[in-house]
């Protein structure tokens, strides 16, 4: 139950040199900034929203959830009644909250966006279900940030459309019950193990899974007719293959193909250009970049494949320990690069074969 202060009464509503290559080298050494990272940045929040799928037919992959979906709103839409309240769950870049837009419209909803951290107290939630309309959407992103107190009153919202608010103090207080339209709770995370279990067992929680090479090559060519972009089906696949299984990437990549084809060739973009353009960009066929490849020569070459411990690795590429912990470790580790071991990171022999270097003896 939510008691209201006084100050939640009255608060209001809620042709590029070397150099050149050095900088952009320096922009994107930060685990945030970089060309390949899976995270939201800067350049993805200026990206032309309507590269976003509206309907279930338009959006790419993720067949199983799809099919899911479809029938519990086709259930819904025949019912009359709103949807049952939705978790999303997986690394960032995978498209949940496009999936959530795709949601309200095939619902017929408005959707409304907020995020976990933006609800800092009880009277930040009840402001906004208080503003829902009948059969909205609310999205909440990295849901998992919320605190307990919010959650605390989000519950009787999600299973009694209703807030529960004591007003006044003392022997004046009363309870009273505010009803809020019938909504729809759509929530995302990137870390589903930090969800309480009572928002957890209130949702149907399906999680997001990595795209397929085929299934990016038909985004990137479908970004590109939206962007008037001519590329063929082997360039297509050529960004895709670097794409590290997430649309984010592969959609920020084709701009960057695009911008390099448009200076250096004005034209088409194909094969031989894509390959060019992430070889200037420094993206190798994997996904991986110069900090990945230095972190990999440095294990395997300069250590000779020895155990090395993160502060001694951290020093050695010249970058933060816990950047080198949270952003370039997971993917070397999910392609099987390197190790963690009691005595330190490792680089595997598959780190080797790519890297194209022999593998010291006694290894």
């Amino acid at each position: 139950m939510w008691e209201a202060s006084d100050e939640d009464l009255w608060e209001d509503d809620p042709a590029t040199t070397d150099p050149a290559r050095e900088a952009a080298r320096h922009r994107h050494g930060s685990g945030a900034e970089r060309i390949v990272t899976s995270e939201l940045t800067e350049d993805d929040l200026e990206a032309d929203r309507s590269l976003r799928p509206q309907t279930l037919e338009d959006y790419i992959g993720q067949t199983r959830l799809k099919q899911k979906l479809r029938v519990a709103i086709d259930a819904a839409r025949a019912r009359h009644e709103t949807l049952d309240h939705l978790l999303f769950y997986g690394p960032p870049g995978l498209g949940k909250t496009t999936l959530a837009g795709v949601v309200a419209n095939e619902m017929g909803a408005q959707i409304k966006t907020t995020s976990g951290p933006a609800i800092g107290r009880q009277g930040d939630l009840a402001a906004i279900l208080s503003n829902l309309s009948e059969g909205d959407v609310l999205f909440i992103d990295e849901i998992h940030r919320l605190s307990h107190q919010v959650e605390e009153i989000l519950y009787p919202a999600m299973e009694d459309f209703a807030l529960d608010m004591v007003i006044g103090k003392g022997p004046a207080a009363r309870s009273i019950r505010l009803e809020v339209p019938h909504f729809t709770l759509i929530g995302a995370t990137t870390r589903s193990g930090l969800l309480t279990t009572p928002l957890r067992d209130r949702c149907n929680p399906e999680r997001l899974d990595y795209y397929t090479h085929d299934e990016l090559t038909k985004i990137v060519e479908r970004s590109a007719n939206i962007l008037c972009v001519s590329i063929d089906e082997d360039a297509a696949r050529e960004v895709a293959l670097r794409s590290r299984g997430t649309p984010r990437l592969a959609n920020r990549l084709l701009k960057r193909v695009r911008d390099f084809a448009q200076v250096r060739y004005g034209g088409p973009i194909s094969r031989e250009v894509a390959l060019e353009a992430m070889e200037f960009y420094e993206v190798d066929a994997v996904g991986l970049d110069w900090m990945d490849n230095k972190i990999l020569q440095t294990l395997a070459i300069t250590f000779q494949g020895r155990p090395v411990g993160l502060s001694t690795l951290a020093s050695a590429v010249g970058e933060d320990a816990m950047t080198l912990e949270d952003v370039y470790e997971p993917y070397l580790l999910q392609l099987g690069y390197i190790n963690r071991t009691p005595k330190g990171r490792m680089a595997t022999p598959r780190a080797f074969e790519h890297l194209g270097a022999p593998m010291p003896e006694g290894l």
